[in-house]
């Protein structure tokens, strides 16, 4: 690999760990975000061309989620400038369970590209470094789906086998679809949390209305309003309880457990109130 990689998503929870990743092994990365030079924005094709020039393979992350309905258009004109630009390969970060997302993979398969789509399943990192984590410092978490059970996947993980999939051509061409080695519901998740920093974190049964009516308050757009509402009506419905063994197809080792992303998040001191932080 002599040509650097795009990471669209520089700042986000895989985009940022798929580029160190590539970094640690001593190739180039370029790593690019609506704040960066070059910019790239979602939301602006014509920042597209000049982030990819010279790169010859991308790590495409979509904001805020392959899922929504502006996705397919957006990853179908990516894949034209893609081509146009030289780039040769492309890795695409995708959903479990997500109609929406797949058409958008369909885009990709399609192409004429060499690709790999790497759907997953629901963050762990999303109690310590998404939308979760606020209600967790506040003892308090409140989410409709409480008794599903989910493959919990680290985010880690994730990055591992989007990394192979960049630089291991045998495994092109190909979709893993990857979760965590056991099935565990949210508040099963939140339990071990409050064990884990021996804090009381109670768990709150809403409706999907309740949540998108806060996150409403919140000043949430209307984007992130339609997946929470796609996800938590539609997704969340149980098609998603079972694990894959992909993790360990492709890294030769087991996908890491929940109960080992709380133990490495404590150790790191994620939830932590600012206050106990600065003390």
């Amino acid at each position: 690999m002599t040509k650097p990689t795009l990471i669209i998503g520089k700042h986000g929870k895989t985009g940022r760990r798929v580029e160190a990743l590539l970094n640690a092994a001593g190739m180039e990365s370029r790593g690019v975000s609506r704040s960066t030079f070059p910019a790239f924005d979602w939301e602006r094709p014509d920042t597209w061309l000049e982030a990819m020039e010279g790169c010859d393979r991308a790590y495409v992350s979509f904001q805020p989620d392959l899922a929504i309905p502006a996705a397919q258009i957006a990853i179908k004109e990516f894949i034209r400038l893609a081509k146009e630009s030289g780039i040769k390969h492309i890795v695409l970060m995708s959903g479990r369970g997500e109609q929406g997302a797949q058409q958008a993979e369909q885009q990709l398969m399609h192409s004429g590209l060499t690709w790999n789509v790497v759907r997953a399943s629901w963050f762990n990192q999303n109690f310590s470094e998404g939308f979760l984590i606020e209600g967790i410092q506040a003892g308090q978490v409140a989410l409709p789906a409480g008794q599903i059970n989910e493959p919990f996947i680290d985010v880690d993980d994730i990055a591992e086998v989007a990394f192979n999939c960049l630089t291991r051509p045998e495994l092109h061409n190909q979709l893993f679809e990857i979760t965590g080695p056991e099935l565990l519901t949210f508040e099963k998740c939140v339990s071990m949390i409050a064990d884990a920093i021996e804090q009381p974190i109670a768990f709150i049964p809403i409706t999907t209305k309740d949540l998108l009516e806060g996150l409403k308050q919140q000043g949430q757009p209307e984007d992130v309003l339609w997946l929470m509402n796609e996800l938590f009506t539609h997704v969340m419905d149980g098609r998603n309880s079972y694990v894959t063994q992909d993790v360990e197809k492709v890294l030769g080792r087991p996908a890491k457990r929940f109960d080992e992303y709380v133990s490495k998040t404590v150790a790191e001191g994620s939830w932590l109130h600012e206050e106990e932080v600065i003390s």
